[in-house]
């Protein structure tokens, strides 16, 4: 059973919602400002495995709590917000959020995201030892642990994942498409501005030089490639 925070100010939308997903196997903890959230977050006695935030909080918005979190946190962490502009997406995928949902939600429809975010957040494959190694990076995939000159580096499962199909498939172009297909296990076609966000964070921590990277290169048109040095 996934244990699930919710961060809703609106009281009436944050009941039926946590009675809904409660009713579709989770625990949920619900939070009504962005204060609140943080302080259930920092408390280790209460663990989280996936956050459920809203973006238009009072005090402390959800941006900003997405971006505290991401500064110390790993936890999963989804959007939900009642605007689908694209500005907002954006911020939100660049402030470390793994997805969004554009608000009314429908229950099994963030179900479903839930369980696919947790799904990636172990691997799928039986356990091996495999260490990747690409320049002064080294991937661990059973240990889901990436060190770049012997110091360990914080990603997220979304970024190791992203990493990972990147270094399996060192040299090869792959698209936007593809990588949501195998790192956000959608089958469906869903929003590419994920990849996007989720590459320039994973470059803002493996790239020597984000602006200019050497290691995952843009193809225009087509998607990116892991260049090996």
């Amino acid at each position: 059973m996934s244990r699930l925070l919710l961060v809703e100010d609106d009281s009436v939308l944050a009941e039926a919602l946590s009675r809904a997903l409660r009713g579709l196997g989770h625990e949920v903890a619900v939070a009504a400002t962005g204060e609140q959230a943080l302080e259930h977050l920092l408390d280790r006695r209460v663990p989280t495995d996936l956050v459920l935030l809203d973006v238009m909080l009072p005090g402390v918005d959800g941006f900003e709590v997405c971006r505290r979190v991401r500064a110390s946190e790993a936890v999963p962490l989804i959007l939900l917000t009642a605007r689908g502009d694209a500005v907002d997406v954006v911020v939100g995928l660049e402030c470390g959020a793994d997805d969004y949902v554009v608000k009314p939600v429908e229950p099994r429809v963030l179900d479903a995201r839930v369980k696919a975010i947790l799904r990636r957040a172990v691997p799928a494959l039986p356990p091996r030892h495999d260490v990747h190694v690409v320049g002064d990076l080294e991937l661990d995939t059973v240990a889901m642990t990436v060190t770049r000159a012997g110091r360990e580096l914080s990603l997220t499962s979304t970024e190791i994942r992203l990493l990972i199909e990147f270094v399996e498939h060192a040299g090869q172009v792959l698209s936007r498409q593809a990588l949501l297909r195998r790192v956000w296990d959608y089958g469906y076609a869903g929003d590419s501005r994920l990849v996007d966000a989720a590459v320039a964070r994973l470059r803002a921590k493996i790239e020597p030089e984000p602006a200019n990277p050497t290691l995952l290169r843009t193809v225009r048109g087509f998607g990116y490639r892991l260049v090996k040095p």
